[in-house]
């Protein structure tokens, strides 16, 4: 399939906020807790599914963090094993999906980001996204005009939000230092 077919199959849809999605992130987290044993460091819910007071698109965002002696090419596999796909690799960051079909959305869509540990801002903005309300209500407002504008362009939805998230994560710096990894 073309880029834009892909875009055609999986538009960007915001809904709002669901209870299920932090059971569902729990249930995967644990699946790949059990994948991966001590190759692990840590494993988060990160994203908008992660902000119960804002809208998000029905994919569950994960942040796996391993530590630098762990190996991507060891733990590949083993994310592949329980149904993930590798999307994009680059440096000391992998990303994957789960729940894409030739179909379109499976019941449960997850995407894994992969990183060393300490490598995860994306922790610090859900944070403070749930601890500044106003800020989250005006990230989903953000979202909601945007998806009108890419609604078959993940990469121009992506792009055009990163400048608030990059503003907020930031700020978020300032308030709290950055998680280290346990």
């Amino acid at each position: 399939m073309t880029l834009r077919e892909l875009w055609e199959l999986f538009p960007i849809i915001l809904s709002r906020h669901e209870d299920h999605w932090k059971q569902w992130a729990a249930e995967e987290i644990s699946t790949l807790e059990n994948a991966l044993g001590r190759n692990a460091k840590r494993i988060s819910h990160i994203g908008s599914t992660a902000v119960e007071r804002i809208c998000a698109k029905p994919i569950v965002d994960i942040l796996l963090e391993v530590a630098d002696g762990v190996s991507f090419d060891k733990i590949k596999p083993l994310i592949e094993s329980v149904g993930y796909r590798l999307m994009s690799a680059s440096g000391s960051r992998m990303s994957f999906n789960k729940g894409y079909t030739p179909e379109g959305f499976a019941d449960r869509v997850f995407h894994l980001h992969l990183r060393r540990a300490g490598d995860n801002d994306e922790i610090l903005f859900r944070d403070y996204l749930n601890a500044h309300p106003n800020i989250a209500h005006e990230y989903g407002s953000l979202k909601i005009e945007l998806q009108k504008r890419f609604k078959h362009d993940r990469d121009g939805y992506t792009n055009a939000k990163t400048d608030f998230i990059t503003r907020h994560t930031r700020q978020a710096k300032l308030e709290n230092p950055p998680h280290p990894a346990e």
